[in-house]
């Protein structure tokens, strides 16, 4: 069995998760290895496309491709996304930060319940349901 990963710093893995289908590719190696065969049957396109995707997602380190014989099966590579989280994370730490404020802020502007025309409404609504089985 031989396993190789290629990476080259023009295929970065932005550009590999830009386009769908890659995505895709990469969501169903998250659930097991796969030969392209197997994958080539989840779309509706021809093999060779297939293929030119899963070379884009190798050039980026994102799958990994591992020889059995004739056979080529591919492997999510989890670390070649390790860019892309740690670029998401920085917005996750601004919209959770936002977020935070966002309920301080309501909690020092409405320490109990909302009292809004619409609540009010929603309030009476439900009272008149009665308790919901």
């Amino acid at each position: 069995m031989v396993t190789r990963t290629r990476q080259t710093a023009e295929a970065e893995p932005y550009t590999a998760i830009s386009h769908p289908v890659r995505r895709r590719i990469l969501d169903l190696l998250v659930e097991d290895d796969m030969p392209v065969h197997a994958l080539a049957q989840q779309f509706e396109m021809s093999r060779p496309a297939v293929s030119q995707h899963l070379k884009v997602l190798l050039d980026s380190g994102l799958v990994s491709e591992q020889r059995h014989g004739r056979e080529r099966r591919y492997r999510l590579a989890p670390d070649g996304l390790r860019t892309v989280r740690d670029w998401i994370a920085q917005y996750e730490r601004f919209w959770d930060d936002k977020f935070e404020r966002l309920r301080e802020h309501l909690e020092e502007t409405n320490p109990t319940t909302p009292t809004t025309p619409a609540h009010e409404a929603d309030t009476k609504r439900q009272q008149q349901k009665g308790p919901q089985p």
